[in-house]
């Protein structure tokens, strides 16, 4: 199992062994992902301890990664007046299994001073440890892991300063090689001081363990590529930590080497287990007088029989050679205290091979030495089918995380890029260099040619063709790039051939933050897992209690009852202490906690990674469990429900120029073009744009005229002196309030505005002192906006309309796309906005159902009221802050659908996973009693080798069930709507009518119906 590590800025509760550990802000564990996130306070608890108290709890547990943050919120002091350092800490774990695995490498970090926050994730097999590095370190954070019986391995610590701006240090970690075996403290020593002496380089150690250098570096000063270069200078070479950790990381959630071992011992255990199967079970019942002249007779050693003797021997193999990974599993988590799935299935084969064992010894020593009733066929079989059942669900477990391998595997391995960037473009001084990717740094000219993946973010200087964005973004259709347009790493360029400048590399790109948030997403516990792990704590001694007393109990009831059920009247050798061993051994077999354990995390797994394919991005499982209940959604206007570009929608000439010839109507746009042409509103590039579409002159052309004077007031309007056709004018554009603060008529007096005007934007032109006309401008709404509020009705949601713009605007976007006019907020600022979420989270008139509020929007005004939402939705095309903010991010900011598709979304997802919760408890709360013996009295009762059965296949239909989520698609209903009156619930069933639209065209053609053109089709 493996553990990320991410900084909480709030103080949720720490479940399991962190409970009550000092410096343990809050821990995360995901079976699902194996990893574990403990955010800790690096003062009194490091890296190296929060490990250690999950290896306490009875697991492996690597440090994958530690960053270090500081407490946005407060900057608690120590002892000596300084802040702590915190850190956080990525460990890969391995050895879990199921939920009280994550629940014991948990409880292991109670009390732990300095850890700040703790996630571990069962299916990536990472834990993040949050921690101060000054209490506990990234090692301790290991050690405490492998105290609880798990392998760990410190991935990574990193830290990071408050500030939310640019990063003005970067740190690497690289694996080195080549360290000679004669001169290891030598190498190292002159490699960190190379290092060290380095222009732009803060600290550079190397660890004498590993072989792991990690460096502070400014990225500004000296890149990636420079710091390879210093250690190949050294005679070494060196590998990025971080392509090791990602292939190691690939490579686990696939269950590469899961999937390769469970069938290897599955393999092993059913070659053994078949025969004694046919010896103890078959023979006997189908060839009678063959197994008594063969396998009932007995060695020169009385009471010791030949298929004894055989079944032994066949069975030693399985029981402790495909066992002993049980056997071992059970003795950490037994050392440490806590039970896992492994402790019922050693004590389930166990007892019914050592029973064996016991019965062949009283056989021999004790006459009259006749048979023994040994059971070797239920322990090798037990093994086998819970072998099987590992192995079925790590392949299922593998498919879960198939988004998450896609995405971390689109970035291409190699790159070309020009070695001088100066010279880009130029064929014959252009020298090319290929590199990996890894090493390419900001500023670097990257060259793509057709069909070549895209290794980092950057701007176009060169070139044209179509980029297929579809693997990142979701957009169907590929995308136009030319020189200016952006591109991103890991999409696949077209036909064309493209030079770009790199603007983001390595772990800044935006592939890797999507893979971030994903990962961040799959590794966090959704509220409603709480509740299954605390379950899952108790299970194992709950089931055994079970056992014993289903044991105890049919002893009892077989000598007391007067007519006890048929089976105990049968006369079996052993008697009725082997039906009721069997019994007991049925009860502790067939419960399975791991059912539980896998039911949220791989429906989080899959949801999270189908969201991610179609450009839903969610933070955590507690985000995605608040979008369930979402009740009011706010919708910010600007680039949200509008495009976010202003174009000129309608204008008017007036006075003198009003019906003119075309040289006047030219000079009068010439005027307008080039007094505007000096302001950088979006209101004056767009009248820009719109005069050199009017003169016909490309956008990048000067206006045929020259400006003498220029001035702009904010919000107002801008003044200029223009020299044209040897002539000086005096030109005023803006509001109306400008033109009359310059001693002008009101011009919406003077020049009434068309009826097709009314909520656009309004600018007025005064040329010489006289009302000259006006143009109309508005930010149209995005096609599917209409839709999408529709769609958010359909799903329960009131939607508001929050906007600085002015009121007519306002209601004219509201009455587009089906907002009503009551739920309208114009003209407000930030803090205002972030007021309005706040009132209505607060305004509900029933305390049992409180209002969720979810903020929808895009730009840095945005962000108060983002972070103050239950759920804030930003679009992609939003500021960095924004995202910051947000717990859902949509890639595709142009496609508003995505709004309602996030929230349907995590309501299919919770469906998904309260059906799987309800299907492991109904399994264990029908099965055990079935298994404890309650339908004896009318003869049917449950063999252990079918309790096994039962057990694998549990585990395996949970996570099937969760995959049944990668046929997830955006309903057609939300698509193109409706009159409201079918439930939404319907529409959900997709599948069904998908299966009833075909049987029902197939009845069609039977009865000889033939499509024709001009048939309509229903959609």
């Amino acid at each position: 199992m493996q553990a990320r590590s991410s900084r909480a800025y709030t103080d949720p509760p720490i479940p399991g062994a962190f409970r009550d550990v000092d410096g343990v802000i809050s821990f995360t564990v995901s079976l699902m992902t194996e990893r574990a996130v403990i955010e800790h306070d690096l003062a009194k608890l490091s890296p190296e301890q929060v490990a250690e108290l999950i290896e306490d709890s009875g697991f492996d547990a690597d440090i994958v990664d530690s960053d270090v943050k500081e407490d946005r919120k407060t900057k608690p002091t120590t002892a000596f007046g300084d802040a702590p350092k915190i850190a956080t800490t990525t460990i890969a774990v391995d050895g879990m299994t199921c939920g009280a695995c994550t629940a014991a490498i948990t409880g292991a970090f109670e009390g732990v001073e300095g850890i700040v926050n703790f996630t571990v994730s069962l299916i990536t097999e990472r834990a993040v440890a949050v921690h101060d590095l000054a209490v506990v370190s990234a090692e301790k954070v290991a050690e405490i892991i492998e105290d609880s019986g798990f392998d760990a391995r410190i991935i990574s610590t990193d830290t990071c300063e408050e500030n939310l701006g640019e990063k003005s240090t970067d740190t690497v970690i690289f694996k080195i090689f080549g360290v000679p075996d004669d001169d290891v403290e030598g190498a190292i020593h002159r490699l960190e001081e190379t290092l060290r002496g380095a222009v732009g380089v803060t600290h550079a150690t190397v660890n004498p363990l590993n072989f792991r250098a990690k460096i502070e570096f400014s990225p500004a000063m000296i890149g990636v590529r420079s710091l390879v270069e210093l250690v190949e200078s050294q005679n070494l070479n060196a590998l990025m930590a971080d392509m090791e950790d990602n292939n190691a990381q690939l490579e686990s959630l696939a269950k590469t080497k899961e999937i390769k071992e469970w069938k290897r011992a599955f393999q092993i255990s059913f070659a053994f287990a078949i025969p004694v199967f046919l010896i103890q079970m078959v023979i006997p019942m189908t060839l009678m007088s063959f197994n008594k002249a063969t396998f009932q007779q007995q060695t020169p050693l009385q009471g010791l029989y030949w298929g004894d003797v055989i079944c032994l021997f066949l069975t030693l193999p399985v029981q402790f050679g495909v066992g002993k990974r049980f056997y071992r599993s059970a003795w950490k988590s037994v050392r440490h205290g806590s039970a896992t799935m492994d402790v019922l299935v050693v004590l389930g084969t166990s007892a019914a091979f050592f029973f064996s064992i016991v019965a062949m010894a009283i056989s021999i020593c004790f006459k009259p030495h006749n048979m023994p009733e040994t059971v070797f066929d239920t322990c090798t079989m037990l093994i086998t089918f819970i072998t099987l059942g590992r192995y079925l669900e790590n392949r299922a477990k593998g498919q879960t995380s198939k988004a998450l391998s896609r995405l971390m595997s689109l970035t291409p391995s190699m790159a070309t890029i020009y070695a001088d960037p100066s010279k880009a473009g130029l064929a014959e001084t252009g020298e090319e260099h290929i590199i990996p990717t890894e090493l390419i740094q900001v500023d670097d000219v990257v060259i793509l040619r057709p069909g070549d993946k895209i290794p980092a973010d950057g701007l176009v200087i060169s070139g044209d063709s179509f980029i297929d964005e579809s693997m990142v973004t979701g957009e169907a259709m590929p995308i136009q790039k030319r020189k200016g347009d952006f591109v991103i790493g890991g999409t696949v360029n077209g036909t064309g051939r493209l030079d770009f400048r790199v603007m983001r590399a390595g772990r800044d790109t935006q592939l890797n933050q999507i893979v971030k948030l994903v990962q961040q997403a799959q590794t966090s516990r959704a509220p409603i897992q709480l509740m299954a792990d605390y379950v899952a704590g108790f299970f194992v001694p709950a089931v055994l209690t079970l056992g014993i007393v289903t044991f105890v109990g049919w002893m009892i009831l077989s000598h007391v009852l007067p007519h006890p059920p048929e089976i105990f009247e049968r006369g079996h050798a052993g008697g009725r202490f082997m039906v009721c061993l069997k019994l007991c051994i049925s009860v502790i077999v067939f419960a399975c906690p791991c059912a539980l354990g896998l039911s949220t995390p791989t429906a989080m797994m899959v949801g999270t990674g189908v969201g991610a394919e179609n450009g839903i991005l969610v933070k955590g499982g507690a985000a995605l469990e608040t979008s369930t209940r979402v009740t009011h959604v706010i919708l910010d206007k600007t680039g949200t429900l509008t495009k976010g570009k202003m174009d000129v929608s309608s204008y008017r000439p007036a006075g003198v120029w009003e019906g003119c010839s075309e040289r006047q109507t030219r000079l009068w746009w010439t005027l307008i073009g080039a007094a505007e042409s000096g302001s950088e509103h979006p209101v004056g590039k767009a009248v820009t744009n719109f005069c050199r579409n009017q003169l016909e002159i490309y956008p990048d052309t000067p206006f045929d005229a020259q400006i003498v004077q220029f001035h702009s007031v904010t919000g107002r309007g801008v003044s200029a002196t223009i020299k044209a056709n040897n002539a000086e004018y005096q030109v005023l554009i803006g509001n109306a309030k400008f033109l009359t603060s310059n001693a002008l008529a009101d011009p919406t007096i003077s020049l009434p505005l068309p009826p097709k005007a009314a909520g656009d934007t309004q600018v007025f032109v005064s040329i010489n002192s006289e009302i000259s006309g006006f143009l109309s401008l508005r930010d149209d709404i995005k096609p599917d906006a209409p839709q999408a509020i529709a769609a958010l009705h359909r799903l329960g949601c009131t939607t508001y309309i929050v906007t600085g713009d002015q009121l007519p605007t306002a209601r004219r976007v509201a009455a587009e796309v089906g907002i009503s006019e009551t739920n309208i907020y114009a003209g407000v600022s930030p803090d205002e906005k972030q007021a309005i979420v706040l009132q209505l989270k607060s305004a509900s008139s029933n305390p049992k159902k409180p209002n969720v509020v979810a903020m929808v929007g895009d730009g840095i005004n945005d962000s108060p009221a983002l972070a103050s939402a239950d759920v804030g939705i930003a679009m992609a095309s939003g500021t960095d802050v924004a995202m910051e903010a947000a717990e859902i991010v949509l890639m595709k900011p142009q496609n508003l659908l995505d709004v309602p598709s996030a929230l349907y979304l995590a309501k299919c997802i919770f469906r998904r996973i309260k059906l799987n919760l309800l299907w492991a408890c109904m399994y264990n709360l029908v099965g055990i009693p079935f298994a404890m013996g309650i339908l004896l009295p009318w003869g049917w009762h449950l063999h252990p080798m079918a309790a096994g059965a039962a057990m694998a296949a549990s585990s395996v239909s949970v996570v099937v069930s969760s995959l049944c989520l990668k046929w997830w698609k955006r309903p057609v209903w939300m698509v193109y709507g409706g009159d409201g009156n079918e439930s939404w619930r319907d529409a959900e069933r997709g599948l069904w009518t998908r299966l009833r639209k075909a049987f029902a065209g197939r009845n069609k053609q039977s009865k000889g119906y033939v499509k024709v053109a001009g048939d309509v089709e229903e959609v």
